[in-house]
């Protein structure tokens, strides 16, 4: 009888390294990757394709010199910007377009640099499984982490449109913002991609295992449910879109949208509120000292014997004594009590650079005026950084967010952390980017994953849509089409749960740009010693 052979010891997988794909095959692959990103976001929402195209975008920069890497990630950034935001063209023309979208490129392009190092110093050195599909995945996607935060805050509060998080809206990850923040999911999204770009060029290594490895990364983040929120009420609320014609070229009258909006209230009458939400600047100008406008607002809360939210443009001075050149202006939202008028304002935090404000107008001011467009900027809206983003409605803390404020993480954090803000109020204008607009269900999707991830209900609110009700999973529970008057009607659910996501997404963003940060900094170092070394 033969004895079994003892069972050989079980060696850790040691990977060949493969070889960069060549320039011509790098180039198609950036490009491929710019081409299939903006399908991921809506109006297509095909968000699967997030994936495919960050790892394609990563695979292009894998052997590649600096100079190389910076054209190759600029490419994908312009191509991806180029399509994602082409709305900006409808009444501004494609001027504006192309400087964005160059000046985003550039973001991707300095970003690309960062990623081209990873790959060169941690490929050779991470030739083990643990070091090549978790160790190079993370820092990848911490990397990846680090230029998209930089850019959607510099200069100026940044342009955090195009967050790899924002494709995900109605996807199973969505609910990842309640852990994690949309800087955490942008993260996650990153990361798995780069696995993906892993698992692929090493897949005759690891024609087993691969399909193993993916699919338990995907199962353990769709897995992932939202962070247990505790109802402590609800709030019944009406919100009111007027279809008006309120962009900055737009030909109207004075009154037009406040009156569009009053006759589009009237589809509520009869219905008892606790509060009525109109969108931003529907009470047109100066609404708190003009008298016929309060008087109008003043007849509506009390016909519904409830407050309302509603967006106008204040100033610092009033009447003649305004100073255009010297006083602030302000895009703001009022409270109006019945009974008592206008009792609080909020003004706006994040007003759009170059489209509410020009930056450095200095030196701005006289290049856009030799190219005819500095008259699209007649002024400056300023900004209060200690204006309170909540308003207190007989107890109820509503947070706000004027229009662009939805995509600033900050101030999401503040409404909630410091304010204490059981629901969202998002009253917005999208009347400057047209009908049938992409730019305003991009905006939408980003309130729906802000819901999900404060966990609260949220009622985006629009002059021309897409407006719509939120709850704090993120379903819609009421919307509205867009350039169509029409009110929506919904109890919504009140929270005072802090998820994590709000109260560490700070933190966790810090964290990643750091330990990205770090992390290549140390893989430099680690080559600076062995080429050392290797001289001595």
């Amino acid at each position: 009888m033969t004895a079994a052979r003892p069972a050989r010891p079980t060696r850790p997988v040691r990977l060949r390294s493969r070889e960069p794909l060549p320039l011509t095959l790098s180039w198609a692959a950036a490009i491929l990757a710019g081409v299939l990103l903006p399908l991921a976001f809506q109006p297509l929402d095909w968000w699967p394709l997030v994936v495919p195209a960050v790892a394609l975008s990563l695979v292009s920069l894998r052997g590649r010199t600096l100079p190389q890497a910076f054209w190759l990630g600029l490419t994908t950034g312009a191509l991806f910007f180029g399509v994602h935001i082409q709305w900006i063209t409808v009444y501004l023309g494609p001027v504006p377009l192309v400087a964005l979208t160059l000046w985003m490129a550039v973001w991707w392009g300095l970003g690309a640099l960062l990623l081209a190092l990873a790959w060169r110093w941690a490929d050779p050195r991470m030739q083990g499984g643990l070091g090549a599909f978790l160790v190079l995945p993370l820092l990848l996607g911490a990397l990846w982490t680090l230029r998209e935060s930089l850019s959607s805050a510099v200069p100026w509060g940044g342009f955090a449109w195009g967050r790899l998080a924002h494709t995900q809206a109605s996807s199973p990850l969505a609910d990842t913002t309640s852990w994690v923040g949309l800087t955490g999911l942008t993260f996650l999204l990153a990361a798995v991609s780069a696995l993906v770009a892993q698992l692929v060029l090493h897949h005759r290594t690891l024609a087993r295992r691969r399909l193993t490895i993916g699919g338990a990364a995907l199962v353990a983040l769709v897995a992932i449910p939202a962070f247990p929120v505790v109802e402590t009420g609800s709030v019944r609320v009406g919100a009111v879109q007027g279809a008006s014609e309120a962009g900055l070229l737009a030909q109207y009258e004075r009154g037009d949208i406040l009156r569009q909006h009053l006759d589009a209230t009237q589809a509520l009458a009869g219905e008892d509120l606790d509060l009525l939400v109109w969108p931003e600047n529907a009470a047109e100008w100066f609404a708190d000292e003009d008298p016929s406008t309060i008087l109008a607002l003043d007849r509506v809360v009390d016909a519904f014997d409830a407050p309302l939210v509603v967006g106008t443009v204040t100033r610092e001075g009033e009447g003649e004594a305004y100073d255009r050149e010297r006083d602030r202006t302000y895009n703001s939202l009022l409270l109006v009590e019945p009974g008592e008028g206008a009792v609080a304002e909020y003004r706006k935090r994040h007003p759009v650079p170059f489209a509410e404000y020009l930056p450095e107008r200095w030196f701005f001011g006289p290049i856009l005026d030799a190219m005819g467009f500095l008259e699209l900027i007649p002024r400056d809206y300023s900004i209060d950084p200690t204006s309170a983003n909540a308003f207190d409605i007989d107890g109820l803390q509503a947070g706000l967010a004027i229009c662009f404020d939805i995509i600033d993480d900050r101030l999401a954090r503040e409404m909630v952390l410091d304010h204490g803000a059981e629901i969202i109020l998002a009253p917005t204008n999208n009347a400057d980017f047209g009908r049938g607009s992409a730019e305003n269900v991009q905006q939408l999707a980003i309130a729906q994953l802000r819901a999900v991830e404060a966990g609260r209900s949220l009622v985006n609110i629009s002059t021309v849509g897409t407006s719509a009700m939120v709850l704090p999973d993120g379903t819609m529970v009421e919307r509205l089409p867009q350039y169509e008057p029409g009110t929506m009607l919904a109890d919504l659910p009140l929270s005072d749960t802090v998820t994590p996501g709000i109260r560490l997404g700070g933190w966790i963003e810090w964290a990643l740009c750091i330990g990205g940060v770090l992390g290549l900094a140390a893989l430099g170092a680690v080559r600076f010693s062995e080429r050392r070394s290797a001289d001595a």
